[in-house]
């Protein structure tokens, strides 16, 4: 690939620019008031295919626009299909943020912005390697689809409506997600195991109004005591969650799976520096990797209820709420964990106090086998790119969209992430390495070559 790599060497600043010229779009897809900007995002990917020659299709769905295109079909050739999103994440709280967030700003080698990691510089990396292809070969060895969202970072449901109803137009041989981390700096991954997740909102309702804390304290309950015992009552001081059932389609560990996250190159005393922690937390019984890749968690994601302003307020407040979700391994249902959810939550909740639980989202844990001719495909285009070859790993977080391929489309996902576990995806200071955004590029261009020499199912 000498064309290749010398157009990429030649186009690095412009990538550059290009870049951060996506990241100045604030396309937050959870709040209604960024509509216009996630059109603007869609519309600027969309343009990025036809600089490459692509026909692209903005297309509507029961939520944000999804971003479809096919690369010139290669007969028998394999398929695969290339996912990624333009959305991103809120970025409250902004005081936090050294420098303005869709202000995209390099500091020691690092691109700073909200969505440079998670996911529009990842994402960026797969079309520039196509870019370089179509500009000096003038063709792909193989062939590829793109579908580019707008809705992940908010539930994804209409991007996974479009999904199972146009399964012959997605059809593939495996699908390419860049939207993930590496094992570390230096020591590129792929991520072989998902954790699933079930997202849910706690609403508490008490008095029709706020009253006096003096004057009805102690005969009135109160919503935000009441949703801090309802939360404990969720996990024991062993890190046990308690709810009905929960651990019910839970797959043990097996010890050859625990020995080799054991031989894996993770420095625990690093991490806790890394997050500014004294000592980690969790299930009794098993070690840190474990309890992030492989095993079931509960957390509140957010809190609130009564006055917040500044100095003192006496009140009894007539509302609390909380976010709250569960990581989920493979096995376990997001519809039977929210089911034991509310029996245990009606079990616990006092009197005088109303209820209501949210459900926002779910998905089921994914793991994905390392033996596959498309993983020891990405396995080469890794080690080629990076210098070194890849580490097998599991991954604490959820994308959902990953179920609904294997379930609509029968195939498993290369989840191939060039960022770091330090990139604060979801949390002030976003930021993606320079470097591996363009080793990203030149490992994906090096990826259809070598994918192009795997099986195909389609004929």
């Amino acid at each position: 690939m000498p064309n290749i790599n010398e157009y990429l060497d030649a186009n690095k600043d412009r990538f550059e620019q290009e870049l951060c010229e996506f990241l100045r779009i604030p396309s937050i897809s959870a709040d209604p008031a960024y509509r216009d900007d996630i059109r603007r995002a869609a519309g600027w990917v969309a343009g990025q295919f036809e600089r490459i020659g692509f026909a692209p299709e903005i297309v509507e769905t029961s939520g944000h626009p999804l971003v479809y295109a096919e690369s010139p079909h290669v007969p028998g050739a394999p398929t695969a299909l290339v996912y990624g999103h333009y959305d991103v994440q809120p970025v409250v709280p902004l005081e936090l943020w050294t420098t303005p967030p869709f202000e995209p700003t390099e500091r020691d080698g690092n691109l700073y912005a909200r969505g440079s990691s998670d996911d529009k510089g990842q994402m960026l990396t797969h079309l520039k390697s196509v870019e370089a292809w179509m500009a000096t070969e003038g063709r792909l060895p193989m062939n590829l689809k793109f579908l580019i969202e707008g809705e992940e970072e908010c539930g994804g449901h209409g991007t996974a409506e479009y999904v199972d109803s146009h399964r012959d137009r997605l059809a593939c041989d495996c699908v390419v997600v860049s939207d993930s981390s590496q094992f570390g700096p230096g020591k590129p991954a792929i991520t072989c195991g998902l954790r699933g997740i079930a997202y849910c909102e706690l609403l508490l309702k008490g008095p029709n109004r706020d009253l006096h804390s003096g004057s009805f304290g102690g005969g009135v309950a109160n919503p935000a005591n009441a949703l801090a015992k309802m939360l404990a009552s969720l996990i024991d001081d062993r890190g046990r969650i308690q709810i009905p059932g929960f651990y019910d389609d839970v797959v043990p560990l097996t010890e050859k799976q625990r020995a080799r996250f054991a031989e894996l190159p993770y420095d625990e005393a690093e991490y806790k520096k890394g997050i500014g922690v004294s000592d980690l937390a969790g299930e009794e019984g098993f070690t840190t990797l474990e309890r992030l890749w492989a095993r079931p968690t509960f957390d509140t994601c957010g809190l609130w209820s009564g006055y917040q302003g500044e100095g003192a307020k006496t009140v009894l407040p007539s509302l609390a709420g909380a976010k709250i979700s569960f990581r989920l391994v493979p096995n376990q249902l997001p519809e039977k964990v929210v089911e034991g959810l509310r029996r245990k939550l009606a079990e616990v909740c006092p009197p005088g106090i109303q209820m209501e639980l949210v459900v926002h989202h779910g998905a089921r844990g994914v793991l994905v086998s390392e033996d596959s001719p498309y993983a020891q495909a990405a396995a080469r285009a890794i080690e080629e790119a990076f210098g070194v070859a890849p580490i097998y790993t599991r991954e604490g977080g959820s994308i959902p969209i990953c179920v609904t391929f294997t379930e609509a489309l029968g195939v498993d996902t290369l989840l191939l992430g060039w960022g770091q576990g330090d990139d604060n995806a979801h949390s002030p200071n976003e930021k993606f390495s320079l470097a591996d955004f363009h080793r990203g590029i030149k490992a994906s261009a090096r990826l259809w070559e070598e994918l192009a020499i795997c099986p195909t199912k389609l004929g």
